[in-house]
This record gives C-alpha cells, structure tokens and sequence, in this order.
C-alpha cells in the first residue's frame, strides 16, 4: 500500500524538527512539515482545517472537546511546556509586590481561554489562595487592542470580565486603569528594557521550580490534533505518529547530550539544560502520554473547569481517543 500523504503544521522545535526534515518518517505516512507561529497555526486549522495534522493551544482544544463539537481528535503529544511565573508583568511602582496582593486587583489577560492565563490564574487561586473572584479582569492584546477571543466560554457569575476594545493591556497599565497583566507574550516595553515594567518574579526559575516540587504540575501549553475525517479514516495514523514524535524527541536529547561539540550556541547548554532537568524531572523529563503527565492535565482540567473556558467537566481519558490512551514501547 502506498504511503497516504498528509501535510502538519508546527512549530519549530528541535525535538520536532527530525520529522520535518524528513530523518525521522511515520510509517505508512508521506509527510509534510508547515512551519509556522503558534498563533497562526491554531486559528488557521481550527477555523480553515487547512492542514491535516495540527500543533493546537490546550486551551482552544479541550473548549471545543467540552462542547462536543471538535473537528479534531488528540493525541498525548505535548511540544510546548512552559512554566508561567514569569508570565505576570507590572509596573515597578505599581501596588503589587507579592502574590496575595493580587487579590481585589484589576487583571488583564490577552483571552480569558489563553493556555498560559488558565495555568497561572489556577496557580493564583490554588497556590496563591487569591480567588479569582476578589479581581476585576480586563481582557485586551497585550502591545495591540482589540485581541478576540478564540473560545466560546462558560464564564461563572462571580467573574467580572470587561473585554477592552480600545486600548492595549499595557496602555491601560501606563494609564493608571489596569495593576498586572497575564500574558505569555512579553510586553514590548519590558523586552525593550523600559525600567517602568517589571515582573511579579524576577527570579521565576526560583518560584517555578518551588512550584513543580510543591504541586508535580509541569505546565503543558500545547498538543497534537489530528483532523477527524482524517482519524476516521485511516486510525492507525495517531499510534504512528505517536512513535515518530517520540523518536524525534530522543534524537534531539542524543544532539544536546553530545557536549564533545558545541551543539547549542551558548555555555555551558548540557549543564544548565540537560543536566538540571534530570535532576529535577527525573529520566523522563519530557514525557509523551497520558499517565506520565496525568497530574498536570487533571489539573489543567479542573482549572478549565472552573474557570468557564470549559462548558462541562472533563475527564482525562476524554481528551484522547482509546487507539492512543496506551501507546507500545520496546
């Protein structure tokens, strides 16, 4: 049988890039690799389906899941993990100097279903004790105004949400209408060096390592979709896909742990990466599946929940169809 062709848009990650350029091939599959920004891709395939295979926001994903209306179907890959402690930006003379300061605050946040706002207000009300309830949220771009969002919501009655279609969350910041911003996209003022903004955790390694120990949550940001059609189809496509990402996963860990050469462009890469991460995660710092990151994603779940981007309750198991709840390992 011929091998089916199918094109998938990603970033452009090392872990991933050994299937893009074509060291690493899904069997059965004549893949072709899209890159482009993260933004882009989730609105191009959630609302155009322009691709087959698809990076795709945990966020935007699990919304439409609870809603019963996904084009899509999952599988347990997960690209882009981040930490969002440094994701809080304020001004340096502003009114907030630690967590708990947070409550009765105005907060902005690009979209109320943006991933990285629902891991961080979850941290807020779980880990900070601040409800989400005590603030005031203002949703608008972080540089640009008028940013939509991308997820019907289910936002709880206690939740004061005024969307901002005039202003920039950092213009409202300077104008003395807004005290913190979510955001996993820095400002432009801070990557400029404005010493007006700050971060709530300069020393955010710090406080996400504390975090990780405290709670086991390692923040997933985004996962693999596969176009419906496409599963229903031809279902063998995910557990091949599956293996391939894995195998591209520990090419790129075999690149980095060969410190004879130099094979990222700064110091000491094997140390400060490679080494501190297995001395924090363990041998499995990166893991693929479902019961390997089971307790980030029922925390992720619940925080949804709650918040409203999800319109029901989900289970785990839910997320992901049975071919590839269990995946074959040698």
């Amino acid at each position: 049988m011929a091998d089916i062709k199918l094109t998938m848009a990603i970033n452009e990650y090392d872990h991933v890039q050994d299937m893009a350029n074509g060291r690493v091939k899904p069997e059965g599959i004549d893949l072709t690799v899209i890159n482009h920004g993260p933004e882009e891709i989730f609105h191009r395939f959630l609302f155009s389906q322009e691709w087959h295979i698809s990076e795709i926001s945990m966020g935007m994903s699990t919304s439409w899941i609870s809603r019963g209306d996904a084009p899509f179907v999952l599988i347990p890959i997960f690209p882009s993990r981040v930490f969002r402690h440094s994701s809080i930006y304020m001004l340096k003379d502003g009114p907030i100097k630690t967590a708990a300061d947070l409550k009765g605050k105005r907060i902005g946040v690009p979209e109320w279903g943006q991933t990285a706002g629902i891991y961080t207000r979850g941290w807020m009300e779980h880990t900070g004790g601040v409800p989400l309830k005590s603030a005031t949220w203002f949703q608008s771009g972080i540089n640009d105004p008028g940013r939509q969002e991308a997820s019907k919501l289910n936002l709880p009655d206690d939740i004061d949400l005024t969307i901002v279609t005039d202003r920039s969350l950092m213009q409202m910041m300077f104008d003395g209408d807004l005290d913190v911003a979510f955001s996993a996209r820095p400002p432009k003022e801070f990557l400029a060096g404005d010493p007006r903004v700050t971060q709530l955790y300069p020393n955010y390694r710090q406080e996400e390592e504390d975090y990780f120990n405290k709670t086991g949550i390692f923040p997933i940001m985004h996962t693999i979709a596969i176009r419906r059609d496409i599963f229903e189809k031809e279902p063998w496509v995910a557990q091949n896909l599956m293996t391939a990402f894995e195998e591209a996963k520990d090419r790129s860990f075999q690149r980095v742990a060969n410190f004879t050469v130099s094979q990222l462009p700064f110091a000491w890469s094997y140390y400060d990466g490679l080494e501190n991460n297995r001395k924090m995660f363990g041998k499995e710092q990166w893991p693929y599946g479902i019961d390997s990151n089971r307790k980030t994603l029922e925390a992720f779940l619940q925080f949804g929940y709650e918040q409203g981007t999800l319109h029901r309750k989900l289970e785990v198991e839910e997320l992901f169809p049975e071919e590839v709840r269990h995946h074959f390992k040698l």
